[in-house]
């Protein structure tokens, strides 16, 4: 059978699947978003690609074929069922409600909805329901670092009850982009093999004044600052995880402390939680809890050396979880350590996720 009497046999056996749109396809997360949907179960007809219009033109794979780049216009969304976008935030505020309107139900990674109240903010392990109610047609992916350990929160929610929650996040570069992978690579180039890190001033003194998208050096440091200023010294960063936590898990007034610090690391966000809860909890019930939540891994036997770490959990799916204690003066309180690859889990799997679930519900008799 020749490529193309492949590619009709094919399209011929999707007839009737919901058609999807990927925009913003070329970009990092875009390209994770392919490989997740040549991995999962293949749910769907037509796989439309779509980029800016520098982009067009260019091929990608996905789900074994070569699939062309076209550019993002209102024609490209003719008969398009579900759109995932992963562009900037003026990208999706311009262009989301322009899908809608031609039909199809948006699944957004940016930030330019995520606090809508008539757009629902859905982590599927947590509240797979609010996916149907989507008043403006659009669904919001959270933000990575919410998402690197609200599914292991979320299970321990419904089973304790939530009342206050303090996290420390350790970010890595690939959370500003490309930008950020590039600048920490350059970085450890210059200071490989060297003495540097022993006197003040001296790191910063050999990468220049060129640090990317971070406002310190991130090689051979770590920089407690992540986003944009916002009021009282508070960074975006930190706002979204409050905010999002919140909405996520329904509970409004929820008090959260955050503060976000970026490390080198390249891919693969870890968080410090200490999280309490309505009434006493014990370490064997929160370790059961957590072993049978879906998408989520307990990895925790420190005597062993055994918990989570970036380097292991990098280019998987769950959030990993360890370091799982008591708070030594509060019976009520939990301490963890939680890893969660950021383009994945924190980006591109749950808006899949998400996507499948719409899937789901349009190919219900």
């Amino acid at each position: 059978m020749t490529d193309v009497a492949g590619r009709t046999a094919r399209n011929a056996v999707r007839t009737g699947r919901p058609t999807l749109a990927v925009v913003g396809a070329t970009g990092a997360v875009g390209s994770v978003m392919l490989q997740i949907l040549s991995q999962h179960a293949d749910i769907w007809g037509e796989i439309r690609l779509i980029a800016s219009p520098r982009s067009a033109g260019r091929k990608l794979a996905v789900r074994g074929e070569e699939v062309e780049v076209v550019a993002l216009t209102e024609e490209a969304f003719d008969g398009v069922d579900v759109a995932m976008f992963d562009v900037p935030d003026e990208v999706s505020a311009r262009w989301a409600p322009i899908a809608v309107a031609k039909g199809a139900v948006v699944v957004d990674n940016s930030g330019a909805f995520r606090m809508d109240p008539d757009v629902p903010l859905v982590v599927p392990e947590v509240n797979p329901h609010a996916v149907r109610v989507r008043r403006r047609g659009i669904i919001a992916n959270p933000n990575c670092t919410t998402l690197s350990m609200i599914v292991a929160l979320g299970a321990l929610h419904a089973e304790f009850g939530l009342r206050e929650l303090v996290v420390s996040s350790y970010q890595a570069v690939s959370g500003a982009g490309r930008s950020g992978v590039d600048t920490l690579r350059r970085q450890l180039s210059l200071v490989a093999g060297t003495e540097l890190g022993t006197h003040p001033g001296d790191v910063r003194r050999a990468v220049g004044d060129d640090t990317g998208p971070f406002p310190e050096p991130v090689a051979l440091n770590v920089v407690p600052w992540a986003g944009s200023l916002r009021e009282d010294g508070w960074s975006s960063e930190e706002m979204k995880v409050r905010d999002e936590s919140r909405k996520i898990l329904g509970l409004p007034t929820l008090p959260v402390a955050v503060t976000c610090v970026r490390v080198p690391v390249v891919t693969t966000h870890s968080l410090t939680v200490h999280a309490r809860f309505e009434g006493e909890v014990t370490v064997d019930k929160a370790r059961e809890i957590l072993a049978t939540a879906p998408g989520v891994v307990l990895f925790d036997d420190p005597a062993a050396g055994e918990f989570p770490t970036p380097a292991d959990a990098v280019g998987t799916d769950p959030t990993w979880v360890g370091r799982v204690r008591r708070a030594l003066d509060d019976p009520t309180a939990l301490e963890l350590f939680v890893c969660g690859d950021n383009l994945r889990k924190g980006a591109a799997l749950n808006t899949a996720q998400i996507a499948e679930l719409v899937a789901s519900e349009l190919s219900a008799p």
